[in-house]
């Protein structure tokens, strides 16, 4: 029961911390979200399969895209 308790409060305050980054950002967007940001998943420089951003690009909101 002990160990129950003290994952769920680390849980409970990994969903608090994701919350108040989401809160305190403007429009309530994470920054970077396309893989395509990363140099570890994207070697070769693709652009991103979600939004077509380039690595050196924002990642575009699919209402942009349309």
């Amino acid at each position: 029961m002990k160990l129950f308790l003290i994952a769920f409060v680390l849980i409970g305050l990994g969903f608090l911390g994701i919350a108040i980054k989401i809160w305190a950002k403007k429009d309530g967007e994470f920054a970077g979200t396309c893989a395509s940001q990363s140099p570890f998943l994207n070697k070769e420089g693709e652009s991103c399969s979600f939004c077509g951003a380039t690595p050196d690009q924002k990642c575009k909101s699919p209402e942009e895209k349309a």
